[in-house]
Parts: C-alpha cells; structure tokens; sequence
C-alpha cells in the first residue's frame, strides 16, 4: 500500500499532520543518509554525533556503557559512519591517557608490512622469511624452516616450536625470549614443530620477525615507518612504542594509543584501506582480512578464525585486532561501526558485536530521542567520575613508619625495598624491585589517603594510580593500579616494630609473601 492511499479519507488536519511526519522522516532520512554518503575523514579530529542520528538507539548504548563495569573497561568508543556517537572513560582512566594495547600491535605491524608490498618494497606475501636473516647463522635450519613464509608469519601457522600457553602451558617462551639478549635470533632459532601451513599457534615471535622485516624492507626503524605512513597520515601523534635489545620495536606487544587513535585504524579498515582519497593498503591484503579463513582452534569461541594478524567472527559478520584483556579494535563493515575497547580483563567478542550491533535500528536516522540521550550522557559522566573508598583511622603508627625504608627477603612478588612517606602534605611511595622489565624496577608516585587515587606521570607502561588506607592500627593497604597498562596490586602491610610483614596480590590472582625490616 503507497503512502497516498493511507491519506484518503484522513480529515484536513490529519492529513497535515501526516504530511508532516512524511516530511519530517524524509528530512532525517535524506540526512542521515547524505552524511553516509560523503565520508569524512578524522585525520584533524574526530567528528561526534548523537547516537539517533545515525541510526542508533541511546538506550542501548547506555546499557552497554554500564556493561562496562563488570567487564572492567577503561574505555568505550564506537563510531558510525565516521561519527563517535560513544566516548566513554571509566575512571581512573581519562580520554588524555594513552592505553598499552598489547597484542593489537600485531596488526599495526601487519598494517606496516601490507604498506610496504603495495609499495613493491615487498615482491609478495609468500616470499620465505628466512631470506630476510641470511646474515645470521640459525640453528634447526632445515627444509621445513627455509619454507616459511611471510604469510605463515602473519597467519602464525609458520610451524615455529611454541610455548605461549594459548592451549594451556606456561608461556615458556615467551618467557625465555624477553630474558634472551637478541629476540630475533632466539625466535629464529627455534625448532619446527610442524609443516608451515599446517597448524595455527598463536605466537608472538613470529610477529616479532615481522616488525624485523619492515625495518630490512624499507630501510627504516619500524616505528619511523610507520609514523611517516601510517600514524602521520591518519592524523595519530606518534605513540610510545617498546623495543627489543636490539632496538626492533616490538612486534606482538608494546604500542600504547590513546582510544580515538586505535579507532582511526579500524577506520582505515573500515574504508577498505582508504584514507582521505588515497588507497594506503592492497586489496589482496584487505580481502584476506575480510575473510579470515584460519581456524584458530579457540576453546574460548570457537568461531574465531585469523588472518594477517586479525581476528574474526565469519558469522557476525566482525574482524578484530585483539590484544590481551580486551584491548580491541572491532569492524563491522556492515553496520558501517568501528568500536574500541580498553579493559583490565578479558571479554566475550561475540557477545560485544551483537550488543553493539544490536544498538542499530536503522539504517538512516532515528527521531531524536533527548530523554535516552540525557540518559547515556549521564551514564558516562557517572562512570568518569571515581567513587571515594572508605578509609579508616589514621594511627600513631603513621608517623612512625613514615619516611623508613623496609627491605624484603627474597620473594614471588620481586620488591625489594618499599618507602612509605604518609606524614606530609605530598604522601607518596617509593618502590624497588627485582622486575626484568626495566621499566619496572622502581615505582614510585603520589597516593591518595582520602579514598582517591592519586597519579603519577606516565610512563611506558601506563601511569601509576595509587591510594591507601589503614585497615587497622597496624595494617595499611595500597591499592595500586597501572592505569593504562592493565596490572594491577594490592599490597597488605602489617608492621610489628621494625619489621613488616607484606601480602602482595595481582590482579590475575598471583599472591606472594615476604618478611621486611627497617634500618631505622
């Protein structure tokens, strides 16, 4: 039935009202669609939107930002037709602060190294990898391991023997790789497990050995390669970005971008590898991408597949960067949607998609809704705003352990030494340890007595978020956040004269234990 024939018959002032509503839902449709149309590009700044404008529901999204919680995120973002319609930071995390994504590295590096084959600096995918390292002596270097290729790397089926505990295990070599003085060549050097092509390992050597070969390929430092084609063009100030010994920016972890940056290369994605009327990647790459066909044999999900360093669900239809603990770029190229999450724990990405799917309700826009919207703006502003903890009666003791320094016995934790200054106006710690990680040797920043956190300056990893409380006369508590960077401790104090007694609890469980005793 045509519009014209619901008219006939309405009284004069029905049908001026219906003419209205006709004309007010063409108004928004032609909108919404014409904004579809002609793509914007955020290399200044990202443009924003209400949510009903582009076809989504505020409600929905104000029961997504409250999921949040629960799912311990430090950020949400989500993008539709190149417009954020949802920004939200949950504190103590902030918008400024730039967020470690873990293993979405890998797809900036594979980003890189499909930049430089369209730019015939690569001669093809499946060209063998280890042509690019025969100025090393390798070991286990048999026909197997001399028919991997840069493929194999970035579908991490090279074969490669592997231990980073995807399918249970200890991560061993993970472990032993950070510990070894040159990473490429204890990745190089290991043994082959399997026929490349044959299996899928998650492995982030093989990443490593890609971020390797951009650097041989173009001549360039990884990281400034990737700022001259890719961060510089996308308008994303260059990001602190980890290195190897050897000072090979890492591969498989290490990038820290602030959210709406993340959203710019799912965006690049998004727009098929274009960006402001240049095409920056290839299409074979990018229909790799879009149809990831690796079974990654997840347990977790099993409709996980991969390619080129991208996770995907087929079905949604959703293809991924995912680091660990949900640091994710998502594209959902047909509901036209880059989402970004940040979080201290993992997350269920089927689940995610058809939350954030399912806030779609049109293809071109909705009536504006401003109660929903009221609503979800005050959503986000509650969960930017941190929430004071108790804190508890500040005894004598405070005075007496302020400014001495305890020094711990041998222990799982690795502190060594701890500094207390809790009496004066700045209360702050200083913290040695025992840690591998450079960057994580000595700790040291403001901390809140009032039930707040209080920050230090950023650093590699994140920054440091710090408050305490005393628990009782003798038991003082920190609660120490990497903000940012996904770890987080807390550190149970009970003094008896000289000594301490310290109980140290991570946020993936591990707990330790030390005996600790002051020079005065």
């Amino acid at each position: 039935m045509q519009v014209a024939d619901l008219v006939v018959g309405f009284s004069s002032r029905s049908k001026s009202l219906l003419g209205a509503l006709i004309l007010f839902t063409s108004i928004h449709s032609g909108t919404a669609s014409a904004q579809r149309a002609e793509t914007v590009w955020p290399t200044a700044q990202w443009q924003t939107s209400t949510p009903e404008e582009q076809g989504m529901d505020s409600a929905a999204l104000e029961k997504l930002v409250a999921s949040g919680i629960p799912r311990s995120f430090d950020s949400l973002l989500v993008t539709r037709h190149g417009r954020i319609v949802l920004d939200a930071y949950y504190a103590p995390y902030t918008a400024d602060m730039p967020h470690v994504i873990n293993s979405s590295t890998k797809a900036v590096v594979a980003t890189l190294l499909a930049m430089a084959y369209k730019d015939g600096l690569l001669d093809r995918l499946d060209h063998p990898a280890m042509d690019f390292f025969s100025d090393r002596n390798i070991a286990n270097l048999d026909e197997r391991k001399k028919a991997i290729t840069v493929q194999h790397l970035l579908n991490m089926t090279s074969g490669l023997e592997w231990d980073e505990g995807y399918v249970g295990g200890r991560e061993q070599s993970m472990r032993d790789m950070t510990a070894s003085s040159d990473w490429v060549q204890f990745i190089l050097d290991r043994p082959m497990a399997h026929a490349p092509g044959e299996v899928f390992y998650y492995n982030s050597g093989g990443s490593q050995l890609l971020s390797a070969i951009v650097g041989k390929i173009t001549g360039k430092n990884t990281a400034d390669y990737a700022q001259e084609k890719l961060f510089g063009p996308l308008g994303i100030a260059r990001p602190a970005w980890r290195r190897d010994p050897q000072g090979v920016p890492t591969g498989g972890f290490g990038l820290a971008m602030r959210p709406r940056d993340m959203a710019r290369i799912g965006y690049l994605y998004l727009r098929k590898g274009a960006w402001d009327g240049k095409q920056l990647l290839p299409a074979d790459f990018l229909a790799a991408v879009n149809h990831a066909t690796v079974d990654m044999k997840a347990r977790f999900e099993p409709a996980l597949r991969y390619a080129d360093q991208f996770w995907a669900l087929p079905d949604k239809p959703v293809f991924m960067s995912v680091g660990y603990h949900c640091q994710v770029v998502m594209v959902l190229p047909e509901r036209d949607i880059v989402a970004v999450m940040t979080a201290s724990n993992f997350c269920e990405f089927g689940r995610l998609a058809d939350e954030i799917s399912g806030a779609v309700k049109s293809e071109s826009a909705l009536p504006a809704d401003t109660v929903a919207a009221e609503q979800l703006a005050k959503a986000v502003a509650d969960v930017a705003t941190e929430k004071p903890t108790p804190v508890g009666a500040v005894p004598t003791l405070e005075a007496e352990i302020s400014g001495k320094t305890y020094k711990f016995s041998d222990n799982a934790s690795g502190i060594k030494t701890m500094t207390l200054y809790l009496a004066g106006e700045n209360p702050h710690y200083l913290v040695e340890t025992a840690a591998g990680d450079p960057a994580l040797r000595r700790l040291d920043g403001p901390i809140g007595l009032d039930g707040l956190y209080r920050k230090s300056a950023p650093g590699i990893l994140g920054l440091r978020a710090a408050k305490g409380t005393w628990k009782d006369e003798h038991t003082f508590v920190i609660d120490l956040q990497f903000v940012g960077g996904g770890n987080a401790s807390t550190w149970t104090l009970t003094f008896d004269g000289d000594k301490v007694a310290l109980r140290s609890k991570e946020r993936d469980g591990r707990e330790a234990q030390a005996d600790g005793t002051s020079g005065g």
